[in-house]
């Protein structure tokens, strides 16, 4: 191997090494070197190839290494990395041989900072969409007009002061119910799950909004707990997730009815606000009331045409009397004339019967002829093959090689069944089998005498 070129002493050889030899070397030695490694840095000069490979730089303050993602691991991400990105890749170091340049090879890539943690949401993310979780089909609902609002987060927590002055502004009409539990900390996710099981069993609220204040994805880690997404997926009263700031997505945003982008958004979604329901009945109380007033012209003109066209009794009767015996005379005429037709129809089609009647007579006598024509050519036929099959017969018994041996003829065969065509075939001490009509023999030669050329 090229790399071996540098185990030999250089004083005793002087080796001339060609440039691609000299980067096969380095790569290898490269590669052997360094194990899969994680690294840190920047994402730069992030592009996407269309063979799907991925091409950047990642660097920190100090320095800089160019890296290659190949599409087969590339599809595993979860992520397209963006410009500036902070990440933490797994990567051989290696060299691309072509060009001399040294670079990173990435077999997986996570956000920097996130590490397991991300990972996990990830993992968790995506089994939890397979199952269906996320479907929008799944999803309930949420009413337009609601008269208690269940809140599940903690007392202390800020977020549920701007939810609960958001709802105050807005609907102060609304009853309110607060089931307190711990946002973040050790235990926190299954308390939010007792919070929602117990909302939905007291089924008093029209309406639940699960909330919090943004922090780390450590901080709302209890949020992307698997208890707290299937006991929302299970909830029969619609929910609303307000967790975090715009930029926070838990598992539990992905699960909920409807995601709010904040907590008091949250609170805006969940509400109407009271204002707006004044001025939408008061604009629908004028509708109804233009409408009525239109139907009310309506049928006021319909009862004076009704009332114009109001005649006696007795003229009504006697035009429906009329109607009757008019509507029997056209029943009765077109009950006959389609029966008049059909009968003259019938008519013609008996007697274009009767003109295209086939004779079957004739065809009869001819069918007899052919019939005892054909049982005739048959017995010739017959005949004419016996008196060929006798001849065939005669012929192969001619041939038959048991008549030859008959006729006093017998076979020669050397001890390997070959036919004594010669009788230079015949050596002393061969075996020899002869085969007559009745028997076959075998014997041994013991001389053989050549017979002399006549004079």
């Amino acid at each position: 191997m090229a790399s071996d070129l540098f185990t030999q002493n250089p004083i005793k050889t002087e080796t001339i090494l060609p440039v691609s030899a000299l980067n096969q070397a380095v790569a290898q030695l490269l590669e052997r070197s360094f194990p899969l490694t994680w690294i840190s840095g920047e994402i730069s000069n992030f592009t996407r190839a269309s063979s799907g490979h991925w091409y950047f730089t990642l660097k920190d303050s100090a320095a800089q290494v160019r890296a290659v993602m190949f599409r087969g691991r590339a599809q595993y991400a979860g992520f397209m990395p963006r410009e500036g990105d902070k990440v933490e890749v797994r990567a051989l170091v290696g060299l691309y041989a072509p060009r001399g340049d040294y670079q990173i090879n990435v077999e997986a890539i996570r956000r920097a900072g996130v590490g397991n943690l991300y990972e996990a949401f990830l993992q968790l993310k995506t089994r939890l969409s397979e199952e269906g979780l996320f479907a929008p089909e799944r999803k309930q609902a949420i009413p337009d007009f609601v008269r208690t609002i269940g809140i599940i987060t903690s007392p202390k927590a800020a977020a549920l002061r701007d939810v609960l002055a958001s709802l105050q502004r807005r609907a102060p009409h609304i009853h309110i119910i607060i089931y307190p539990c711990p946002v973040q900390g050790e235990g926190a996710g299954n308390k939010i799950a007792a919070a929602i099981a117990q909302a939905d069993a007291d089924a008093q609220c029209d309406l639940l909004i699960v909330c919090r204040g943004g922090g780390s994805i450590e901080d709302l880690w209890a949020f992307n707990e698997e208890v707290v997404a299937r006991t929302i997926a299970h909830c029969e009263t619609p929910i609303i997730s307000g967790i975090g700031h715009e930029t926070d997505f838990t598992i539990s945003d992905f699960v909920a009815d409807l995601r709010a982008p904040t907590p008091t958004a949250a609170a805006e979604i969940a509400t109407t606000a009271t204002v707006d329901w004044i001025a939408a009945i008061a604009h629908w109380q004028n509708l109804m009331q233009k409408q009525m007033r239109r139907q009310l012209n309506t049928e006021s003109q319909n009862l004076d045409w009704l009332t114009h066209r109001l005649q006696s009794p007795v003229a009504s009767l006697e035009n429906k009397r009329l109607q009757i015996i008019h509507s029997a005379q056209r029943l009765r005429f077109s009950a006959y004339k389609p029966l008049q037709l059909a009968q003259a129809k019938l008519m013609q089609s008996q007697s274009k019967l009767q003109q295209y009647k086939p004779q079957a007579q004739p065809g009869l006598n001819k069918l007899s002829h052919l019939q005892h024509q054909m049982c005739s050519d048959m017995r010739h036929q017959l005949q004419k093959q016996k008196v060929s099959l006798e001849n065939w017969k005669t012929k192969l018994e001619l041939l038959n090689p048991q008549r030859t041996l008959e006729r006093g003829y017998a076979i020669l065969r050397d001890e390997d069944g070959s036919l004594i065509r010669s009788g230079q075939q015949l050596k002393p001490g061969n075996t020899l089998n002869l085969r007559t009509a009745a028997d076959n023999t075998e014997f041994q030669i013991t001389q053989v005498k050549t017979p002399r050329a006549a004079h």
